[in-house]
């Protein structure tokens, strides 16, 4: 999906940071070393506003744009990679998109062994929605694993177990050997290091849904646009 621009005059550190020039803040920088020019003329005044759709604005002679936003979900398959360089030549989740989309990267990582639901954008407001714990936004996973869950394991794993100094938490823990976990934290693998700690090490793991979005039935390395709706139900959750 590409996004429309945002229509109306917004302020010029906001458009400079949807543009990619770094924070706000870094943006807010750069207007008052007086390196930023609208129509020609330097802006140094902070919270000066520009209409992007007919104002041209340069940061050090160089003209500046806002890239259309594009929102992809896509099924990743287990032995992909969500990284954008690999010096090993292993596949990435990137070349499973054409080359004529916009740069764009993973909101969040799904592990090398892990398949299942990835959401890749160049928009930095909507990747900071889906990743930021603040926002505590439910991811649910099929898990199989080694053995049988007991509720007495199940209930260590929603009260939070202890692995490499952090205490990792399920929102909702179903099943014994085929499990439907739910996450509202994004830890480092975390699902497997949970179930390690009650002696069930994870045989496959499979995200299932972000939010409200769910994988459906594409099949691995398949990929589609998030619809307009989908991007704004997620940005609201």
């Amino acid at each position: 999906m590409l996004a429309p621009l945002r229509a109306g005059r917004v302020r010029l550190q906001k458009f400079l940071a949807e543009a990619g020039l770094g924070s706000r803040r870094h943006c807010e920088t750069l207007i008052q070393q007086g390196k930023v020019s609208v129509n020609g003329q330097p802006v140094t005044v902070l919270g000066s506003k520009i209409d992007p759709g007919n104002d041209r604005v340069a940061v050090a002679g160089k003209s500046v744009r806002v890239e259309r936003k594009v929102y992809i979900a896509l099924n990743k398959p287990v032995g992909v990679l969500c990284t954008s360089h690999d010096t090993h030549g292993r596949k990435r989740v990137h070349d499973l998109l054409p080359a004529s989309l916009p740069r764009l990267f993973t909101v969040g990582r799904l592990d090398y062994d892990t398949d299942g639901l990835l959401f890749l954008t160049n928009d930095g407001i909507f990747g900071l929605r889906l990743t930021h714990p603040r926002y505590k936004m439910p991811k649910t996973y099929a898990v199989e694993v080694k053995g049988a869950l007991t509720d007495a394991e199940r209930a260590r794993l929603l009260a939070g177990v202890r692995s490499e100094g952090e205490i990792l938490r399920a929102e909702k823990v179903t099943g014994t050997t085929k499990l439907l976990v739910v996450l509202r934290e994004g830890k480092k693998r975390q699902i497997r290091r949970m179930l390690a700690v009650v002696g069930h090490p994870v045989t496959r793991l499979t995200r299932l849904a972000v939010g409200t979005i769910e994988l459906g039935n594409m099949k691995q390395g398949q990929w589609r646009n998030l619809t307009d709706e989908e991007v704004h139900t997620l940005m609201r959750d």
